[in-house]
């Protein structure tokens, strides 16, 4: 493959449709690559345009304006990194020629809910757990009913867990409903999911370069209101529950195609393993993938997309913390970062974002040491930043 430089007529462009922390980080690989970088969200000075040759702030959503910049740009490249983005915009931009990654009809598939399960249990066979779609309240008591309690609710479209809720008994469901419809996104539509009895959820990051697939260590993780907060590689799991996990990643991502980072996320119980989601794009519980590896996801992801190999090395168990602030922001936060965070097994990352709301993730916490030590001393590390 032929590199060029930036800002040169025989460039390398590419464009990332959000640039929020984890854009960043694929802005940083692509600049190491020598690629143009072009960093598009909706509002300014987000993480990703600051480490960008140029920013666009724009409606994510318009499809107009988001195609006016496309054409203006000329990207070779074009990188979703958000799923509150206009598909219309994406198709429209592919039936023009240009490579949207992994390609449109994936994006459209994993950020729809109801597609991405359909696709997934029904054309694919793929192991899940029973599911129901509603799109009125009376639906969703009559839908929670029927899987039982505890169900899980999610908007059919929304991002970062955003709108999810774990309804535990018949009264409340008009909270989970509330909790949905407040969600970023297109909350017209419900998934009422049955409680799957799993013994832990994982991530398994899987790359594609249109030849080979390879995947990371299953990553296992915690969450809390449906979003991450603490995440650790490896996740200790049977062999047979590795393979399952394996063809399960292999399957859902042969089935949309295209060159990239997915993160696939899956519940296993004993050796028995379930789909539940996919995200084509690098995923924020991968971030421990920055102290573990040699190519973190988001380096196999622009290894991916240009058609790289996708070989690396797995350093050794780590763990990551995701620091959220408690109250909100109009102004960029200061961030008050104990030094003992930066030592010889363990640092800490900050998005640099120019205001916040309370729950906003502002930066993250990483361990290089055996797992039980390293998620323990994460749980430590996050308490010693604060914000002001």
């Amino acid at each position: 493959m032929q590199f060029s430089a930036p800002l040169k007529s025989n460039s390398k462009k590419v464009m990332l449709l959000g640039s929020g922390e984890l854009g960043k980080e694929v802005a940083i690989e692509a600049q190491r690559l020598g690629l143009e970088v072009i960093a598009v969200d909706r509002y300014e000075n987000a993480p990703a345009h600051h480490v960008a040759h140029r920013s666009h702030v724009v409606n994510m959503q318009d499809k107009d304006a988001l195609l006016e910049i496309i054409y203006r740009e000329k990207p070779d490249y074009i990188l979703p990194e958000i799923e509150a983005i206009s598909i219309d915009a994406l198709f429209a931009a592919e039936d023009k020629g240009y490579n949207v990654i992994p390609n449109a009809n994936a994006v459209s598939k994993t950020m729809n809910r109801k597609n991405i399960r359909t696709f997934a249990a029904e054309v694919l066979g793929l192991k899940t757990g029973a599911y129901e779609f509603v799109t009125t309240l009376e639906g969703l008591q009559e839908a929670s009913a029927r899987m039982g309690y505890p169900c899980v609710v999610k908007p059919v479209m929304s991002s970062s867990g955003h709108g999810q809720s774990v309804c535990k008994s018949a009264e409340a469901v008009g909270e989970s409903w509330e909790i949905a419809k407040e969600a970023r996104g297109d909350a017209s539509e419900l998934i009422v999911e049955a409680f799957v009895d799993f013994d832990y959820e994982i991530t398994l990051l899987t790359a594609r370069n249109g030849e080979e697939t390879v995947f990371c260590e299953p990553i296992g993780h915690e969450q809390r209101d449906g979003d991450y907060v603490f995440s650790w590689q490896p996740m200790q799991m049977s062999e047979l529950a590795k393979e399952r996990a394996q063809d399960i990643a292999k399957k859902i991502t042969d089935g949309l195609g295209g060159r990239g980072i997915f993160g696939v996320e899956l519940f296993v119980k004993g050796d028995e393993v379930y789909f539940s989601e996919v995200s084509p794009r690098p995923h924020d519980t991968g971030m421990v993938t920055l102290i573990t590896q040699s190519q973190s996801e988001f380096a196999l992801h622009l290894r991916a997309v240009l058609g790289l190999p996708l070989g690396f090395t797995f350093y050794g168990d780590g763990a990551s913390a995701a620091y959220k602030t408690e109250m909100a922001h109009s102004n960029a936060p200061v961030i008050d970062v104990d030094p003992s965070l930066f030592s010889e097994n363990s640092f800490v990352r900050v998005f640099g974002k120019p205001d916040a709301h309370k729950g906003r993730r502002l930066a993250v916490a990483l361990v290089f040491d055996a797992v039980d030590a390293a998620l323990e001393q994460s749980r430590e590390l996050i308490e010693k930043i604060k914000d002001n």
